[in-house]
């Protein structure tokens, strides 16, 4: 059986199907570097998005090597030996799959070097998003099979690479989101923040509704005679029932679609005390020593620790406001470690003196930026590195509190920071000092 997959490797298309869609999906991943360098989880989730391009590119490699066979007229040849249908066709699929799964393992492992110095939390669930992304490419090739022998032509690869593109890319958008429509779709939902993640349920939602897709694939590919084609749609019919059953819906999928663990906070063993969450973990070293620069800063306050703000957006999630507790927000960086690090401390500071989160008025931005400044002893500056722009009501505040005796200026600004935890305007706090 080896000997016979080796011949079919060499004269099939697998072996360029699997250079193509290696090569892609590297240059794909590594163009968007920024949106996975966060942690393994982000890797294969996004990954998993990009079927959007390896799917298709799976599924005209099945259409070519189908066309190829029609090209080379052995059908009949094949027809006239004395041997069962299934040697023929296994060597072909087996190849094909064998071909599309490396691809896939190859782009994600072309990846990994890239974080794997800071990403140290690795999740179950990531290893389950990767099976559904094997899964989805070996649907995909086989699906390719079957439409080339049912449409032996030279346009039915290119038209299939187009068609599944624009399907995978435009149907999910054209539904409503939701556990249901997440199942149907290889690619997953998109990330929101480093926490996101995809259940178990809908995982194993995802990966039967593949399987079905890849059954009827073969059925479509093994059938001698084309009247017999509706077979397909039997494992489809079962395949859909059982997802639509399993997968979960409502608040069960929002729930899921967040890592608790990975919000968890993971600390110093020393003080003052600096925590990032532990899908973060591994820039702790990097973060700890700017937070406490930033704590020493605020030493006539009451804030003696950094915690990372792990708020996210959907679904709504935030940490509990405390008054000894400063929040600062991580961004990794395309190459896994910390972005703009010398907007740390700034931010930082500046969300101490712009309130609680849980305050309803958070306070005048301009204000806590002229405060922040002064305690950094620079001139006022918003935006990442490399981009930051002045603030002209920020830099009048900040000229205000550099024109005081620095004793009174530190009064003031320990005013802004008083005001800020009880949720009090701050907003002529400052103009007044300047008077």
């Amino acid at each position: 059986m080896i000997r016979i997959l080796g011949i079919q490797l060499r004269r099939s298309a697998a072996l360029g199907a699997a250079l193509l869609i290696a090569a892609t999906g590297t240059i794909v991943l590594h163009a968007t570097a920024g949106r996975w360098s966060a942690g393994w989880m982000a890797l294969v989730m996004t990954e998993r998005e990009y079927l959007a391009a390896l799917s298709p590119l799976a599924m005209a490699a099945g259409a070519w090597q189908s066309f190829s066979e029609h090209r080379a007229n052995v059908a009949e040849l094949f027809a006239s030996v004395p041997r069962p249908r299934t040697r023929r066709i296994v060597p072909i699929l087996v190849t094909t799959a064998l071909a599309v799964l490396v691809a896939y393992l190859v782009t994600l492992l072309a990846a990994a070097p890239r974080i794997a110095g800071t990403a140290r939390y690795l999740p179950p669930a990531a290893f389950a998003v990767v099976a559904v992304g094997l899964i989805a490419m070996i649907a995909s090739v086989w699906i390719g099979l079957a439409v080339g022998r049912l449409v032996p032509a030279l346009a039915t690869a290119p038209a299939l690479a187009v068609t599944g593109f624009a399907l995978l890319v435009f149907a999910p958008h054209a539904l409503p989101d939701g556990g249901d429509m997440a199942a149907f779709s290889p690619m997953g939902r998109s990330r929101f923040s480093d926490y996101d993640t995809v259940s178990g349920g809908v995982s194993v939602a995802q990966g039967l509704w593949l399987v079905a897709l890849a059954v009827a694939g073969v059925v479509l590919f093994a059938v001698r005679e084309r009247k017999f084609a509706f077979a397909a749609l039997l494992p489809l019919a079962i395949g859909a029932t059982a997802t639509a059953l399993i997968v979960p819906t409502g608040g069960a999928y929002d729930r899921g679609t967040l890592d608790p663990v990975a919000q968890e906070l993971v600390c110093t063993a020393d003080t003052p005390r600096v925590c990032v969450s532990r899908a973060h973990e591994g820039l702790l070293p990097e973060v700890a020593s700017r937070a406490r620069h930033a704590l020493r800063l605020l030493s006539k306050t009451s804030v003696v620790t950094a915690h990372e703000d792990t708020s996210t957006l959907f679904p709504p999630t935030s940490p509990k406001s405390r008054a000894d507790t400063a929040l600062m927000t991580i961004a990794v960086g395309k190459d896994g470690h910390l972005a703009h690090p010398g907007r740390l401390e700034p931010t930082l500071l500046t969300g101490v003196f712009t309130g609680p989160l849980s305050c309803t008025d958070t306070g005048n931005f301009e204000v806590a930026t002229a405060a922040a400044y002064w305690l950094l002893d620079r001139e006022p500056a918003v935006g990442p590195d490399g981009l930051e722009f002045a603030d002209p009501k920020a830099v009048e505040l900040w000229k205000g509190l550099k024109a005081l005796p620095q004793a009174e200026a530190g009064t003031w600004v320990t005013a802004v920071h008083r005001a800020a935890q009880k949720c009090q305007d701050t907003t002529n706090l400052l103009t007044r000092s300047a008077r």
